[in-house]
């Protein structure tokens, strides 16, 4: 078999392992902090968690499809590591951006939730006090 193949095959396993992995654990534990951000709507942190999901495979699994592509020389085994490492390290530097990234707006919309729950006093106010 040649050297491109089996360096296409390996890329292939690796990144596909990789993708599901992270989507999995990143649904796992981030499906309470959705249930937070979503002020206890545990239906729609569920959905919204599953829409979530779907993405990130589409996004990397679209990435590792566009990286299918001879980019260097695979004519020995060193070519074909050094290769592989660049093409692996694209992935994973894109599942750490995406990441990053959903964890910053997540954040956000849980801190402007937060800010307009402090902005409604806990007691609605009774009547004017005479001072």
């Amino acid at each position: 078999m040649d050297r491109v193949v089996i360096a296409y095959v390996i890329y292939l396993v690796v990144s596909v392992v990789l993708t599901v992995w992270v989507a999995r654990t990143l649904s796992r534990n981030g499906r309470i902090f959705l249930a937070d951000v979503l002020r206890g709507n545990e239906e729609l942190a569920d959905a919204v968690n599953r829409l979530l999901v779907v993405g990130f495979y589409l996004v990397n699994l679209g990435l590792v499809a566009l990286f299918m592509t001879d980019s260097g020389d695979v004519s020995d085994n060193r070519g074909m590591l050094e290769n592989l490492s660049i093409k692996i390290g694209w992935v994973l530097l894109l599942l750490g951006i995406m990441h990053i990234g959903n964890v910053y707006v997540l954040n956000r919309i849980r801190r402007r939730g937060r800010m307009e729950r402090e902005q409604v006093p806990p007691v609605a106010p009774q009547d004017w006090a005479e001072v």
